[in-house]
């Protein structure tokens, strides 16, 4: 299947293949509500993050594990890579310009802290390698942190979540880490999201928590997971309950193969982000997915040696311009968004479906104004269900390799949404 892309707009999204199995609509009432579909995304602009003094107080390098504050209408995001650092920042002025001079800058509400005061690491005390924080939530007063192991080869992490004041300044009252749920916490330590009001009793919970596209795939979702959980319970029950929505655990693949290229997912997947608007019955997740032919071996941006051996014969170059490292490429890469409908998340919840059977209804790329690094890394994505706005951070954009973030809103007429059958080359397996 072919994917096109409008050049005549940095601004809108491109072209949408949109699909979805035909079930029959559950009698409740938020059966009724609305696919989103591409256009259904009006692009309002962007700001830029305020330049740090150092390391420990940049975002440079960093902008993940994205959430909205709607007490400050702000935004709590990770700073740089090294130091897993959380600040909350203003929402200035949103401009729509293609000069990033032209935009406005946030400023600092809350300076960088580490948001678990050190208990990072006890989700697998037993790991030498880096741990990070994937996630962030307020909610109900407080301010929710999952974290993940980068490098898990032992399959050893056996918490992911804290709970916090939203205070970074407060000590001593950071709870966790605890598990959520009984799957192995690769599948829900990073981005979360609230579920509207109207679908929490059909989906069992107020919130979703999930992960994507993790080291040792063998141990993770091979495609977007997520749990509902409730994180009122943080700190009450350990573990706290929670029940898989949708995820893919190994050798269950969305998509004809983690090595081949399609649309879908493959090992070069990365999804940071997930939004459930209200009003509708879309979960949204975002992130970036190679879209070229996958390659595993050191990157060049030598056309001529793609192919040819390297290492000693071992592996191949791969023809990658943005990624010189040893390891999995699919050049060129693109910002995407995997859209899934509410009503089969429930089917999985009541125990209709298993999580792994579930596709989305529809998956697009989109272009965002500023795209001079060719990697397409996303941060993650913020939502305020106040005024319908996604905010998306899109790394390593700007001056010394800090975030941009992006303001998307939800609206438009979504009208009545038809539903062709899914193309035969999608396979769950």
């Amino acid at each position: 299947m072919k994917l096109t892309v409008d050049s005549r707009s940095l601004f809108s999204l491109a072209l949408s293949v949109a699909f979805a199995v035909t079930l029959p609509r559950p009698a409740w009432s938020q059966s009724t509500e609305p696919l989103l579909q591409q256009s259904n995304l009006a692009y309002q602009g962007a700001f830029r993050v305020p330049q740090g003094s150092s390391d420990t107080t940049t975002f440079d390098y960093g902008g993940t594990a994205l959430t909205y504050n709607p007490g400050n209408k702000s935004l709590y995001m990770v700073g740089h890579d090294w130091y897993q650092l959380s600040a909350e920042i203003s929402i200035p002025s949103i401009v729509n310009s293609t000069n990033i001079s032209s935009l406005a800058t946030a400023t600092i509400l809350q300076t960088f802290a580490d948001s678990t005061q050190g208990k990072l690491n006890q989700i697998n005390p037993s790991d030498p390698n880096t741990k990070k924080v994937g996630g962030q939530l307020v909610y109900n007063g407080k301010l929710v942190v999952a974290g993940y192991s980068f490098y898990d080869g032992s399959g050893a992490q056996s918490t992911s979540h804290f709970a916090r004041p939203l205070s970074l300044s407060t000590t001593g009252q950071v709870q966790g880490p605890v598990r959520i749920g009984t799957q192995y916490p690769g599948f829900v330590s990073g981005y979360m999201t609230l579920v509207p009001p109207e679908w929490q009793s059909q989906l069992g919970g107020p919130a979703l928590t999930g992960n994507c596209c993790l080291n040792i795939i063998s141990e993770q979702s091979n495609g977007p997971a997520v749990s509902v959980f409730d994180p009122s319970k943080l700190g009450v029950q350990s573990p706290v309950p929670a029940t898989p929505l949708v995820g893919y655990p190994y050798p269950h693949i969305l998509g004809p193969s983690e090595t081949s290229q399609n649309q879908y997912f493959n090992l070069t997947t990365k999804i940071t982000g997930v939004v459930f608007p209200v009003g509708t019955r879309s979960v949204l997740f975002f992130g970036r997915h190679g879209t070229g032919p996958y390659c595993y071996g050191p990157g060049t941006p030598d056309q001529s040696l793609a192919g040819k051996p390297a290492d000693g014969g071992v592996d191949v170059y791969c023809y990658d311009p943005a990624d010189s490292s040893k390891g999995t490429h699919a050049y060129p890469y693109a910002y995407q968004v995997w859209a899934y409908d509410a009503i089969d998340l429930a089917s999985v919840k009541n125990g209709t479906k298993l999580q792994y059977q579930i596709t989305p209804y529809a998956v697009w790329t989109f272009h965002l104004p500023f795209e001079s690094s060719d990697a397409h890394l996303t941060g993650g994505a913020g939502y305020d269900p106040q005024t319908n706005s996604i905010y998306l951070s899109q790394r390593c954009e700007d001056t010394n390799c800090a975030p941009i973030i992006h303001v998307f809103k939800v609206n438009g007429t979504v009208g009545t949404v038809t539903t062709p059958d899914p193309p035969t080359n999608l396979q769950v397996h």
